[in-house]
């Protein structure tokens, strides 16, 4: 039996927040648009950009969303290569949970609203990426919460609804959990309320990586 945990990454596996709104606010700000206050660029955090954009920005029209996704990609970009972008630390437990599964036979993978290079490079500089089997993110998928993410990881592990688990801290992975049959647990941990995550269709929520691994071990 193939068992595959699917972690989202912004939110969960690691804390982006600072870099992530910090992109978001020069890209609105390269428009002349007025800033999100950051408590609601935390709630698209997960989301591809441009659907991210379309969620900030819902009267405007598409041709401004793609560009500011653009923008954001832009500004992400430049904090890297100029050095001004702040750690984007692991969560507390993450490196030894991923151990823990690994060890137990667990497959593992992350289906995620960031690009191919930015999860790479994030799961090379904290060195988990060995861990990972299958890497789902918006550069081949349509956003969360559609399912393809889930349904490619699966197909690429060999494992079955009945044996998967989404592990995300956003509403959008409760719902592509949802929507692709498996299980679905939320953390506490990162940028959506627990409320949120038990109305998007939270089959568990825990509060650290301990309680995580336990959880998943039951299944």
């Amino acid at each position: 039996m193939t068992r595959l945990a699917i972690f989202d990454c912004d939110g969960t596996l690691v804390d982006s927040q600072h870099n992530i709104c910090t992109a978001v606010e020069e890209a609105f700000a390269t428009n002349a648009l007025a800033v999100p206050p950051r408590n609601a660029i935390r709630r698209i955090v997960g989301l591809s950009l441009v659907e991210a954009m379309r969620m900030l920005l819902p009267d405007s029209d598409g041709a401004l969303h793609e560009r500011i996704a653009k923008d954001y990609k832009d500004a992400f970009f430049r904090l890297r290569s100029t050095g001004a972008m702040a750690e984007e630390p692991l969560y507390d437990g993450i490196t030894d949970l991923l151990s823990r599964l690994s060890a137990a036979r667990w497959m593992l993978g992350v289906a995620t609203g960031k690009s191919d290079r930015g999860l790479a490079h994030i799961l090379s500089h904290h060195g988990i990426a060995g861990h990972f089997i299958t890497l789902q993110t918006a550069d081949r998928h349509p956003s969360k919460p559609h399912p393809a993410m889930i349904e490619a990881a699966m197909r690429e592990a060999g494992a079955t609804p009945g044996t998967t688990a989404m592990i995300g801290d956003t509403s959008f992975d409760m719902e592509m959990a949802r929507a692709g049959g498996v299980r679905a647990i939320g953390v506490s941990w990162g940028y959506h309320a627990t409320t949120d995550l038990v109305e998007a269709g939270a089959h568990h929520i825990v509060d650290d990586t301990g309680a995580l691994a336990t959880i998943l071990e039951q299944l």
